[in-house]
């Protein structure tokens, strides 16, 4: 059994803990999209939608913004030229950055855990909780 509450990881959106994130550095709070129902991205895709300049084509960087970027392709217009790339979640914007490889690109994301590229629009803002003074 745990020694305290801090060590309990409990299922959901967000967790405390000791994380490594997918860019290295290390956090005390995880944001697991995976916790997302089909009905919670489908609102989210739908939220997105009205704050986007219009688009021809999306793609999701794998594989976190592969479920949206699903959801995002009902309202892709294909006589625009806009490329969207999106993701669930922005720690270092270096994912998104290595999808958009140097295309002419704009990006969203569900959650950014720091103010990210003038180019990627976030839906939500989370403040960093880093370990070790990360």
């Amino acid at each position: 059994m745990p020694d305290s509450a801090e060590s309990i990881r409990v299922p959901g959106l967000f967790q405390r803990g000791d994380f490594t994130l997918h860019s290295g550095e290390k956090s005390g709070i995880k944001i697991d999209c995976d916790a997302l129902t089909d009905a919670d991205l489908d609102t989210i895709a739908w939220m997105l939608r009205d704050r986007l300049p219009l688009f021809g084509r999306v793609e999701g960087v794998p594989t976190g913004g592969l479920k949206l970027a699903a959801l995002m392709e009902r309202y892709a217009r294909p006589a625009q030229s806009g490329l969207l790339i999106v993701d669930d979640v922005l720690t270092s914007g270096g994912s998104m950055e290595e999808q958009r490889a140097g295309r002419d690109a704009f990006g969203a994301v569900i959650f950014a855990r720091r103010k990210p590229p003038s180019w990627v629009m976030p839906l939500f803002m989370v403040a960093p909780l880093l370990i070790d003074g990360g």
